[in-house]
C-alpha cells in the first residue's frame, strides 16, 4: 500500500529513534534513497516540490506584445477588453503568429492578475453585513427535477430565507411566474408568522421588475408587485445585475443548492405537488436543529428571537392569482399561457374570467365558477373535461366515441369499465345513437348524485337486463338510500364537475372596520320620556 511523504518521513523517523537503525538500513527497509533518509532525519517535513518552469517557445516570443495589450486593458471600458479569442487572432492578423488558442489562455489567466497586481488595480474585496434581527430577509428562485405522477415534471424551488437567524420556508411550484412569486411570499409570511421589518433582497426578475434604470439601484417596477409589497409594508432591494451581485444575497443563493442537494437528492417521486411541499415542512423543522458556520446557537434557537420582531400580518388577504379575460373557442377551450382548458359548452362565444395560480385554473362566467383545472406548464398542453360537453353530445352523439374529451376520461380513470359495459349493452338493444345517448344522459346523473351511486346504478341496471338511463337513475337512488346518503348531492365530481371552491378571504366592510377601532360608548342611554307630550293634543279652552 502506497503511503504520503509526510507518512514516510513519520516512520523514518520513528524506526531510527526507537529500533536505531542505520542510514543504510531505513533506506533497505523502505526501499528508498539514502538521500531521502537523510532529508528525513533532518526535517519532519518534506521540502515543497520544484515544479519546472514550462516554456512555450511559439508564444515567448510575443508574450511582450500580449503584455502590453493586457496593460491597455486596464483603461479600456470593460466591455471593450481582450479576450483570449481575439488575442489568438491579432497575433495572427498582426503578427503572423500561428499559436494555440489553449497555450495562450492558460498564459494570459495567469498574466492577468499579476499585470493588474503591478499597476496598482484595487483589489476585489467583500465587506461582511451586519444583520439585525427580525429585519432582511433575501428571496431567489432555483430549479429542479421532479416526478410527478410518473412523468418527469421542471419545477421551480422558491426560497424566502430570514438573513439573521437563517431560518428559510421553501415551496415548490410547476411555474416561477409572477402568481408563483407572490403565492411563495403569503405561503412563508404565514409560516413565518410575520413579515421582516427592513428590506428583503431580490435578483432582478421579471415578475418583480419591467426594466432595470440604466446605471442606478432604481427600478420600473411591475404594478401588481408594488401594489404587493406595499400591502405587506416591506421595503423590496434590487441586487445589481447579473454575478455582479450575486454576493449581495449570498445567503439564499447558497441555501437553494444546500437544500435541493440535501432534501431533493434522488429526484424525489410524488403523486401531486402538494405531497412534495407536505414533505418540505418536516425538512424545515429538521433544519431548525442545526447551526450554521460556527454558530453557537441553532437556526431555531436565533429564530425564536427573531420571530418577536416581526411584523404583523395584515388582516386582509391579498389575491396572489392573475386575472385573464380569454374569450371561448367553438371547440369549447380557452387558452391561457400556451395551454388550453375546456369549459363547460353554454360558456362557447362568451368571454370568461380566469384566475391563475400557481397550481390550479378557476373560470368563472358571471359570478358562478364554471370549471377547476389543475395548471398545466407544457406548451400546447390541453385539459378537457368530458362533463362540459354532454349537452352538445346528445345532439351529436356519434361524436362521442372518436372524442379527445373520453380519450382523456378512458385515462383519467373517470370513465370506468361500468360505463363501458352500460354503453355497449345501450349500443347493442338501441343501435349506436340512441345507445350513445343513454350513456350520456347516465353521465348527467354525475352532476347530482354520487359517483359511487351511479356506477351502482348502472350495473343494477345491467343485471337486469336494462340499459335505459331511467333504471340507472332509480337504482342509483336505491343505492343511496342504502349507503344513508342523499339521493341528490353534489359531492363527488370525477367525471362531471370541478371539485368545490376553495374559502375566500371574507371582504370587511370599511365602516364596520372603522366602527370596530372607536373606543366604547359608556354614556347613559336618552331619556325620551319628555317627547310623549307631542302625541296628546291639548285641551281646548271652552270659553
Amino acid at each position: 500500500m502506497s503511503i504520503g511523504k509526510e507518512e514516510l518521513f513519520l516512520r523514518i523517523r520513528h524506526d531510527s529513534w526507537r529500533e536505531g537503525l542505520s542510514i543504510r538500513a531505513l533506506a533497505r527497509k523502505y526501499g528508498v534513497h539514502r538521500r531521502l533518509v537523510r532529508e528525513a532525519l533532518s526535517s519532519p517535513k518534506p521540502k515543497p516540490r520544484r515544479r519546472p518552469t514550462r516554456r512555450s517557445p511559439r508564444l515567448e516570443p510575443f508574450k511582450d506584445t500580449i503584455d502590453g495589450w493586457l496593460r491597455s486593458d486596464l483603461e479600456a471600458p470593460r466591455k471593450q477588453r481582450h479576450t483570449v479569442k481575439r488575442i489568438v487572432a491579432r497575433l495572427a492578423e498582426e503578427l503572423d503568429a500561428q499559436v494555440p488558442y489553449p497555450t495562450v489562455r492558460d498564459y494570459v489567466t495567469a498574466r492577468r492578475p499579476q499585470i493588474a497586481e503591478e499597476a496598482g488595480a484595487p483589489v476585489e474585496g467583500y465587506i461582511i453585513r451586519h444583520n439585525r434581527p427580525g429585519f432582511d430577509a433575501e428571496v431567489d428562485f432555483g430549479e429542479l427535477q421532479v416526478r410527478v405522477g410518473g412523468v418527469d415534471t421542471k419545477c421551480f424551488l422558491f426560497v424566502l430565507r430570514l438573513a439573521y437567524s437563517g431560518r428559510a420556508v421553501h415551496r415548490i411550484t410547476v411555474s416561477s411566474g409572477q402568481e408563483a412569486f407572490l403565492e411563495g411570499h403569503v405561503h412563508a409570511f404565514n409560516v413565518l408568522g410575520g413579515i421582516p421589518a427592513g428590506q428583503v433582497r431580490y435578483d432582478n426578475l421579471t415578475p418583480a421588475v419591467r426594466r432595470v434604470i440604466f446605471h442606478s439601484r432604481s427600478r420600473d417596477e411591475n404594478a401588481r408587485w408594488t401594489s404587493f409589497h406595499e400591502h405587506y409594508g416591506f421595503t423590496p432591494f434590487y441586487c445589481e445585475p447579473g454575478l455582479r451581485g450575486a454576493h449581495e444575497k449570498g445567503g439564499v443563493e447558497g441555501q437553494v443548492g444546500y437544500f435541493r442537494r440535501n432534501y431533493l437528492v434522488p429526484v424525489p417521486q410524488v403523486a401531486t405537488l402538494e405531497e412534495l411541499n407536505a414533505k418540505l415542512a418536516a425538512f424545515e423543522r429538521i433544519e431548525e436543529d442545526r447551526r450554521i458556520g460556527l454558530r453557537i446557537r441553532t437556526i431555531g434557537q436565533d429564530f425564536a428571537c427573531e420571530a418577536e420582531l416581526l411584523m404583523n400580518l395584515p388582516e386582509e388577504a391579498f389575491e396572489t392569482g392573475l386575472v385573464l379575460t380569454p374569450r371561448v373557442d367553438r371547440f369549447g377551450m380557452i387558452r391561457v399561457r400556451m395551454a388550453q382548458y375546456s369549459v363547460p359548452a353554454r360558456c362557447i362565444g362568451h368571454k370568461v374570467r380566469v384566475v391563475l395560480r400557481s397550481t390550479e385554473l378557476t373560470v368563472y362566467h358571471g359570478r358562478r365558477l364554471v370549471a377547476r383545472h389543475p395548471r398545466l406548464t407544457g406548451r400546447g398542453a390541453q385539459t378537457i373535461v368530458l362533463d362540459h360537453f354532454l349537452e352538445i353530445l346528445l345532439r351529436k352523439p356519434g361524436a362521442l366515441a372518436g372524442s379527445q374529451a373520453l380519450d382523456q376520461a378512458r385515462r383519467e380513470g373517470s370513465f370506468t369499465a361500468a360505463h363501458e359495459a352500460f354503453w355497449s349493452a345501450a349500443t347493442g338493444a338501441l343501435g349506436d345513437s340512441e345507445g350513445t345517448k343513454e350513456l350520456v344522459k347516465v353521465l348527467l346523473l354525475h352532476r347530482h348524485m354520487h359517483r359511487l351511486d351511479v356506477v351502482a346504478g348502472m350495473s343494477a341496471a345491467l343485471s337486469v337486463g336494462s340499459h335505459l338511463a331511467d333504471v340507472a337513475a332509480v337504482e342509483a337512488r336505491k343505492a343511496a338510500a342504502a349507503a344513508g346518503r342523499a339521493p341528490t348531492v353534489t359531492a363527488d365530481t370525477q367525471i362531471s364537475e370541478p371539485p368545490p371552491p376553495p374559502q375566500e378571504p371574507a371582504v370587511t366592510s370599511l365602516t364596520m372596520r372603522r366602527v370596530a377601532q372607536l373606543p366604547g360608548d359608556a354614556r347613559p342611554l336618552p331619556q325620551l320620556g319628555a317627547y310623549d307630550q307631542l302625541l296628546r293634543r291639548p285641551r281646548r279652552d271652552p270659553s
